[in-house]
């Protein structure tokens, strides 16, 4: 873990790398997740990627009308932004908070998969936000009934967990064997940018699989407080909101101020 005399980055690069970082090192750490050091640099995580997200979007990096061929290969590892920003939020380990943070998770993780699939990253289907909603409804009438669940559905969705299992470890051996080279800045452009490819490819699997958690962990707390006695907590605004929109331009008087 970072030490408080540790200096914070302040151009976008190391904002992203340092973050990124962070999140590794709290996977990592033999530390329980909800240790005060631990929750300090998850903290301290996600406000580095919230400021990285700032930028971009001041930036203008990118644009909903490009192609992916289109994005720089410097350029292109900003996209990590959002699932980056989603996996740190579920590391927060404050239950009180925990209906907040599971549904700003879920928006940061469907920003980025949206994103992925309008620059077609890789082939998936987009979850859908009635399908959750249905899923939702019928998790709460099966939990307060006591209705068995859906063995059928389920079955499907531990296939379709196997297969994404398995093409995150195809994915992770390839990324291993381009880490050093790309680190180590002797990698050409071409291995880099494919580098980033394979970790977006890589973050899909990671927000399908997190959004579907999510999606069985949220019934189940709402459920959790009826049965309590207590009405539902209504919907918040996520504290960090995910990333904007991106525009096409590029500011040239906005991005002197910056150095990535």
């Amino acid at each position: 873990m970072a030490t408080e005399a540790e200096p914070e980055p302040c151009k976008l690069s190391e904002l992203l790398d340092r973050g990124w970082r962070i999140l590794e090192e709290v996977e990592g750490s033999s530390q329980p997740t909800g240790a005060r050091e631990v929750q300090d640099e998850v903290k301290r995580g996600l406000g580095m990627l919230e400021q990285a997200t700032r930028m971009v979007t001041q930036l203008q990096l990118f644009s909903s009308n490009e192609d992916l061929d289109e994005i720089s290969s410097a350029d292109i590892r900003y996209l990590l932004l959002p699932a980056l920003l989603g996996a740190l939020t579920l590391k927060q380990v404050d239950l009180s908070h925990r209906l907040q943070h599971l549904e700003a998770a879920r928006s940061y993780f469907l920003d980025f998969l949206k994103r992925c699939h309008d620059y077609k990253v890789s082939s998936f289907n987009l979850p859908g936000k009635e399908e959750a909603l249905q899923e939702e409804n019928e998790v709460v009438r099966t939990a307060r009934a006591g209705v068995p669940p859906n063995l059928t559905a389920m079955a499907m969705q531990r296939q379709a967990k196997i297969e994404r299992y398995k093409q995150r470890k195809e994915l992770e051996n390839r990324l291993s064997g381009l880490k050093a080279s790309v680190k180590s800045g002797t990698a050409e452009e071409e291995q880099v940018r494919e580098f980033y490819l394979l970790h977006l490819q890589h973050w899909v699997c990671v927000a399908l699989e997190e959004v579907e958690s999510i999606d069985q962990e949220l019934p189940m707390v709402k459920a959790r407080e009826m049965m309590k006695g207590a009405e539902p907590p209504r919907p918040q605004r996520p504290t960090r909101p995910p990333m904007k929109p991106f525009i096409l331009t590029r500011d040239a008087v906005q991005a002197k101020y910056v150095v990535v």
